[in-house]
């Protein structure tokens, strides 16, 4: 059986750690993330079942000394400062992914994730908030709830609060809501409703009646339930992050200064082990390092 030979952007990243000794200097000169260095070496290393630096100082090990003039008479024959595209190797990472937070979250990030790994091709599909039901199997997905979950190992990816709002024209039609927080405001609005952000969270925090707790519409999507309180539908429990479009934009106006913390979170979570692959490691590490979070 024919070896595999690893891609050329791995090995750019190993002769010029091997020259540089300094993370930082490589991720500029590659114009990739101090991050994707480790996991492309860590990718040869795999490979080759031997270490090639040693962390502290990287310094090379007598296996890495020995690779390294390889790999430099390789890439002199090449005479190509960048992969080739189609004839570098392609790794495939399937992802489901909950439909808001893949729109205002993960699509935005995106690009950036594919001009530090290139070398991944990625399969997005969505996943049903909740009841985590995904279409075919996946290697990472995204969660919202409570976490952790018996099966899936997992981090911790956002928090949120949540606020009500509606639309402008709603609001002139049914006068001033300010505060949205005593009976008599409750009684003149139409509330809409998501099982993902239930209205118990807000009633319980400004001590309403829950008995009058009516809504005359539910969507299983939270934008959605965005999108239909921004046309006029009623007022919406909305998410201060995950629903910014909506709220900065002035399509959905806050009615309260005051916000409750949302019950529900967002997770990425595997089952035990896929971390251990290295294009599941990296894309664990580039999204919880893009969000800012810190993995539980």
């Amino acid at each position: 059986m024919i070896p595999r030979v690893p891609n050329i952007q791995g090995l750019l990243a190993f002769e010029a750690l091997a020259r540089h000794r300094n993370v930082t200097q490589v991720a500029d000169e590659l114009h990739i993330t101090p991050s994707a260095i480790s996991h492309r070496i860590r990718q040869i290393e795999t490979q080759l079942k031997f270490k090639l630096f040693v962390r502290k100082d990287f310094s090379l090990t007598p296996e890495g000394e020995a690779y390294l003039k390889r790999v430099r008479e390789a890439l002199a024959i090449l005479q190509v400062a960048e992969p080739v595209g189609p004839q570098s190797a392609r790794t495939l990472l399937r992802i489901a992914v909950t439909p808001t937070f893949s729109r205002q979250v993960l699509m935005p990030r995106l690009p950036l994730f594919r001009y530090a790994y290139p070398e991944i091709d990625l399969v997005l599909q969505v996943s049903i908030p909740l009841f985590n039901v995904v279409s075919q199997e996946t290697d990472l997905e995204v969660r919202f709830g409570i976490g952790p979950f018996a099966d899936r190992e997992s981090v911790h990816l956002m928090s949120d609060y949540a606020t009500p709002a509606c639309s402008p024209n709603y609001l002139n039609e049914v006068g001033s809501l300010g505060g949205f927080d005593n009976e008599e405001q409750v009684a003149r609005a139409l509330m809409i409703h998501s099982e993902l952000e239930p209205w118990e969270t807000w009633f319980d925090s400004c001590k309403l009646d829950k008995t009058r707790l009516q809504t005359m519409a539910k969507f299983n999507d939270l934008g959605m339930l965005y999108d239909a309180s921004a046309a006029g539908l009623g007022v919406c429990l909305a998410r201060t992050n995950l629903g910014a479009a909506w709220l900065d934009t002035g399509r959905l106006v806050r009615l309260s200064e005051r916000s409750v913390a949302a019950p529900n979170h967002h997770y990425l979570c595997w089952k035990p082990g896929v971390s251990e692959r290295w294009e599941c490691a990296a894309f664990i590490e580039w999204l919880v390092d893009s969000l800012g979070q810190t993995a539980e």
